[in-house]
């Protein structure tokens, strides 16, 4: 797309009304306030297949709480920018994590606490609604656990573990199966970018939060199902149920 930064009509009309159908299914996500259509023409490959069209461009108002990603602080501590890390994660948690104390020694240990289990439980309301994102890298992951980024996304039309709505995702790295083992990646990366900050108790403690992402996860998953199904209380074989179902989805 040689950079351009631009958007089409196409594309811009189904970003809006994504992020608004995500919106009323209870999702966390940004919302967008406006389309205007442009006056440019933007030359687009659709399908990566050489056939190459011209569209009309278009602009779309996206609002959010924050834009602030783990990419955000991935990057100044990959940088060596450890005072403006500080100073931008001090300014992050201060404006949108109140329930943290500024004065606590283990506010970052906190925010990352709350970042682990919060991405768990957006990637559990993606899956719940078959929701595949299309890009889910460190820039595309909201530090508010929100849906920041509608680009390649797609909604599976019956269940397949490997769909992908990217079509220049060969590998499929980032298919809907994947995205909760993608989930942990970034935020492996936001520790990674954490480190610097943090004294060797706190590491083995963040080490340890980041091995209950899992957990989060699963727990919230299964919740989700188990409401879609409507079950009630715990038996022993809900779970067995839960992915019975997924399996005759995938064959029909």
């Amino acid at each position: 797309r040689n950079g351009d930064g631009r958007a089409v009509l196409r594309s811009s009309v189904r970003e809006f009304l994504c992020s608004e159908a995500m919106h009323y299914l209870g999702i966390p996500t940004t919302r967008a306030a406006s389309l205007v259509v442009s006056d440019d023409d933007v030359w687009r490959d659709q399908f990566y297949n050489g056939n190459i069209k011209k569209e009309r461009g278009a602009v779309v108002l996206r609002l959010a709480k924050s834009w602030f990603r783990i990419g955000s602080l991935e990057i100044l501590a990959h940088s060596g920018e450890l005072d403006l890390l500080r100073r931008l994660l001090d300014f992050i948690i201060q404006e949108h994590f109140p329930s943290i104390a500024m004065n606590d020694s283990n506010r970052y240990l906190e925010f990352f606490s709350t970042v682990v289990s919060e991405t768990a439980n957006l990637i559990a309301l993606w899956m719940s609604v078959g929701f595949a994102h299309g890009v889910c890298n460190t820039d595309n992951f909201s530090l508010l656990s929100i849906t920041i980024d509608y680009g390649p996304f797609g909604f599976m039309d019956s269940y397949d573990p490997n769909f992908v709505p990217n079509t220049s995702d060969d590998e499929r790295r980032y298919k809907i199966g994947n995205q909760a083992n993608v989930g942990l990646f970034n935020l492996s990366k936001l520790l990674q970018a954490l480190k610097p900050l943090l004294d060797p108790r706190q590491k083995q403690l963040a080490s340890q939060i980041l091995e209950g992402y899992g957990e989060h996860y699963y727990s919230r998953f299964t919740e989700l199902f188990k409401t879609k199904l409507g079950l009630l209380g715990e038996k022993e074989n809900d779970n067995y149920l839960i992915a019975f179902l997924l399996k005759v989805s995938l064959r029909c």
